[in-house]
């Protein structure tokens, strides 16, 4: 119980809601034998905290009491644990539905509600696929697969069991028994292979049912020759299916339909699909019914049972992806006869639906780009081989009135091509991504923040599709380095528990016999030696798992990956030259340098990356009880990074291959904690000079424009990092915006080959912890500190985040010298709040007897409060 006034107590009662499964409303199918369960706890009034729960779980609503729980009850358990509780009652089974729910005592040992009640269900476990079989078949299009069973009782319940690889469009007595796409999530298939688990009870009919997919190719079966070599992946082959459905019936029978050879096969009217080149669709070959009862399918082919994937089957436990959203064009424009541009006046992924009307084997190409140049869409693709990029073609069937759009394939871009026809085309955007949540919602006086804001939500959903991507628009790769710079930005931004733990596991599945890790995840082989070694991409490892426990306190993540993290960093350490690490990549694209990396020795930027990677795997021992020397290890790379590049009298980090002072060679040791303690003053100022001295701009790449603005308001330079952040000459994020950007580029300049990329768009942590004033410290926001220390050019700002302990606003507005600063703290957290005066007089906080006893210090007067609504008013901001 946080300490209270006298007389004062928590306005109960503490109640729990929002109740998640391996941070899941309700999942369907998993494989977590112990799945955690969690809760946010909420209590009118100031100060509760949580100091026990109890925890049932039964196999029906009806049973949930104490006195008839019948899988677990957990007895009151003296804990303020809300998250991250781990199932410990009798073995689960599989395919079983549980119910669950939780009540809470608070610090006066009041007993709460019980909590509305919530379900997870099993998936296989480890009762496997009985007799279902990996079934194929050589087909010259898109193979369609179907199998026809009769159902005679009442059904319970109905699941479908399925992986198709690369992507399966299932379908249930001609209907789609999903709305998710791309299915299921890419993975290194040698290491693990996802299956989904469907619910399917309302789609089966009394009699005769038919059960069917189309397969499409994703990474699993991509042909198309590529600078990353996915064609020659490990794993390549045809698309196969493997399928178990299992039917409940009332009586207590159940039967199965699984994968085998007395499935049928044919092509479909998908002629080709590829995720770089796109779809060739000929309606004249669809099969109208095909996949119905009835359908005469005695022309097909028998399906032939072929090789599994090496990879391991594991429930899919991230989000699917799915279209989110339907946009019209703002503009059609005829550029040539039969020639048209669609501008859909944003950027996004996903694809076009097309409504044609037209002959029968009429042609429309839809080609897609993020660029228009000489009234032609720009689609091109330097990395892979042949002139199709981004181009989807539709064969009409001319049977009046078409409707068509792609299954198996995404493409990045604003702007549609479209010809083969001369009437005005009718189509609209597909915005597609992983179907993550929100969590943070900004606003501000200040335009240019907002749109900062927008624009990044905007490029990062543009990029999550089962992997964190570079961009939709040219390789759709998992490039290390851009989760490295991202991360917490993104984590900011958006709920990505599920997401960051699937891919953390890709992470795992990538790594080399040496302990090597590539620098796109997964990886076909490539970029073990092809752009690598490149220290400041494959560190992400520690530090996105460092962030994972930050974010959401999720401990068994650092368990679960401590040996193949080990394994890395010895690999990474055994490199070690002279004391600094070799990396091949550096500050990716700066201004002025095309498509590389800036001109200074990548000695210094990998040397710093591995020495807060090192620290971040120490953090992460102390956290599980794992004895390391990781921390002496860092202290060995700092002292050689400083020996090697630190001018000690001129206060500079510089290598001999600078062509001038590089922002991101000082900004890096300054944030990581690198400088030596008597430098840093110096080395901070003369990061401020010269960023006044080039008009307030930047001269940072991907690694650097995530430091510069925070480096610069820790050390006093607000008001510089203020007019860098809202520059509107080039290089800045403004010169972007009035170009027309709505999202994240590449590169600075105007002819960025990708105006979908995040990595140079890492402003928007800054925006939240520095001008917002909001910032997480630890476990699971168990700390935050809320300073808002940037308010130069803005009047007001306000950010609301969900986080796992529940809401945190914080929202301050300034009128002359007054500024009125409201926070609200979730049970659970304690806020450290800077409120920003020029005496600890001039600030009053509602409620006052629930502030700790306040201290003052640079210009701010510090209090610590616990759960509760607060407001502080200076008075001399």
């Amino acid at each position: 119980m946080h300490d209270l006034p006298d007389g004062w107590t928590p306005g109960g009662p503490l109640n729990a809601g929002t109740l998640k499964t391996e941070y899941a409303v309700h999942p369907l199918g998993t494989d977590v034998r112990r799945p955690r369960l969690g809760w946010i706890a909420t209590a009118p009034g100031f100060g509760a905290t949580q100091a026990s729960y109890q925890i049932l779980v039964a196999s029906s609503p009806e049973l949930l009491t104490p006195e008839n729980a019948d899988v677990w009850d957990s007895g009151k358990v003296s804990s303020s644990r809300t998250f991250g509780i781990e199932y410990d009652g009798q073995a689960l089974t599989p395919r079983t539905r549980y119910h669950w729910t939780v009540r809470l005592w608070d610090g006066l040992d009041r007993e709460g509600s019980w909590a509305e009640p919530e379900w997870f269900e099993t998936a296989l476990l480890d009762e496997g696929w009985g007799t279902a079989r990996w079934i194929g078949g050589t087909t010259d299009s898109a193979p369609l697969l179907r199998q026809a069973f009769t159902t005679d009782g009442t059904v319970k319940q109905a699941r479908l069991y399925a992986s198709g690889l690369g992507y399966a469009d299932l379908r249930l007595n001609g209907q789609r028994i999903s709305d998710a796409v791309l299915d299921p999530g890419f993975t290194d298939y040698d290491h693990t292979v996802l299956y989904v688990t469907h619910d399917v009870t309302d789609l089966l009919r009394s009699g005769d049912n038919v059960v069917g997919a189309e397969l499409g190719r994703g990474f699993f079966g991509l042909t198309t020759p590529n600078a990353w070599r996915w064609h020659q992946a490990p794993w390549t082959a045809e698309p196969r299916l493997l399928a178990r459905l299992v039917i409940e019936y009332d009586d207590g029978r159940t039967t199965e339909v699984v994968s085998d050879e007395s499935w049928r096969i044919t092509g479909g009217p998908t002629i080709s699909d590829d995720l770089y080149t796109g779809e060739t669709y000929d309606a004249r070959r669809a099969r109208p019914g095909w996949d119905t009862a009835g359908f005469d399918d005695s022309a097909w082919s028998t399906a032939t049972v072929v090789d599994a994937p090496k990879g391991s089957l594991q429930a899919q436990a991230h989000e699917p992806i799915r279209v989110v959203e339907t946009v019209r064009p703002t503009d059609i424009t005829e550029v040539r006869p039969g020639v048209w541009i669609v501008d859909f006046g944003h950027t996004t992924a996903g694809w076009t639906k097309l409504t044609v009307n037209a002959d029968a084997g009429t042609v429309i190409s839809l080609t897609h780009g993020e660029t228009v140049a000489d009234d032609n869409v720009v689609a091109v693709n330097v990395h892979v081989e042949g002139d199709r990029i981004q181009r989807d073609e539709y064969i009409a069937a001319g049977n009046g009135i078409e409707e068509w759009e792609p299954r198996f394939s995404y493409k990045g871009f604003r702007y549609v091509q479209v010809e083969g026809i001369t009437d005005r085309p009718d189509v609209l955007m597909r915005v597609v991504h992983s179907d993550v949540r929100d969590v943070t919602r900004f606003s501000s006086t200040q335009s240019s923040y907002e749109q900062f804001d927008q624009a990044m939500r905007r490029t990062v959903l543009n990029n999550l599709h089962g992997i964190p991507t570079d961009t939709p628009f040219m390789e759709k790769n998992g490039w290390t380095g851009d989760a490295q710079v991202g991360g917490p930005t993104m984590l900011a931004t958006l709920d990505l528990a599920r997401f960051f733990t699937k891919w953390l596991g890709d992470i795992r599945n990538s790594q080399a016999e040496s302990g090597q890790l590539p620098v796109i995840v997964p990886s076909s082989g490539w970029g073990f030696t092809d752009l690598s070694p490149a220290t400041e991409w494959p560190t992400v490892y520690p530090f996105l798992l460092r962030e994972m426990h930050r974010s959401y306190g999720d401990e068994r993540l650092l368990h679960e990956h401590w040996d193949s993290l080990t394994r890395y960093l010895a690999w990474e350490l055994d490199r070690v030259e002279d004391g600094l690490s070799v990396s091949v990549l550096g500050d990716w694209l700066p201004p002025g340098f095309g498509s590389g990396p800036a001109p200074e020795d990548r000695r210094l930027t990998g040397t710093a990356y591995l020495y807060r990677a090192l620290i971040a795997a120490a953090e992460i021992g102390d956290l599980i009880g794992k004895p390391n020397d990781y921390r002496k290890s860092a202290a060995e790379l700092k002292d050689g990074l400083n020996r090697a590049f630190l001018d000690r009298e001129a206060a500079v980090y510089k290598s001999g291959d600078d062509p001038d002072y590089r922002q991101t060679s000082n900004a890096v040791p300054l944030a990581f904690g690198i400088v030596p303690d008597e430098l840093v003053r110096r080395v901070a100022a003369n990061l401020a000079a010269d960023v006044e001295a080039r008009g307030f701009h930047l001269n940072t790449g991907c690694l650097g424009v995530g430091v510069l603005l925070p480096v610069l308001t820790a050390h006093g330079y607000a008001d510089a990092a203020t007019k860098v952040a809202l520059q509107r000459s080039y290089p800045s994020w403004g010169y972007w915006f009035d170009l027309g950007a709505d999202t994240m580029w590449e590169k600075w300049e105007e002819d960025s080959r990708s105006r979908n990329h995040y990595f140079q768009g890492t402003v928007v942590q800054w925006v939240y912890e520095n001008v917002a004033g909001l910032r997480n410290l630890d476990a699971g926001w168990q700390r935050i500190l809320v300073r808002p220390d940037a308010r130069g050019e803005v009047d007001s700002a306000t950010i609301r985040t969900d986080t796992i302990r529940g809401r945190v606003t914080v929202a301050w507005k300034r009128v002359s010298r007054v500024l009125s600063l409201d926070v609200q703290v979730p049970v659970g957290t304690t806020a450290e709040v800077h409120v920003p005066s020029a005496a600890a007089s001039d600030v009053t906080v509602v409620p006052a007897p629930f502030a700790s006893e306040a201290s003052y210090e640079d210009g701010y007067t510090i209090y610590t409060v616990p759960a509760g609504l607060w407001n502080f008013t200076s008075r001399s901001a």
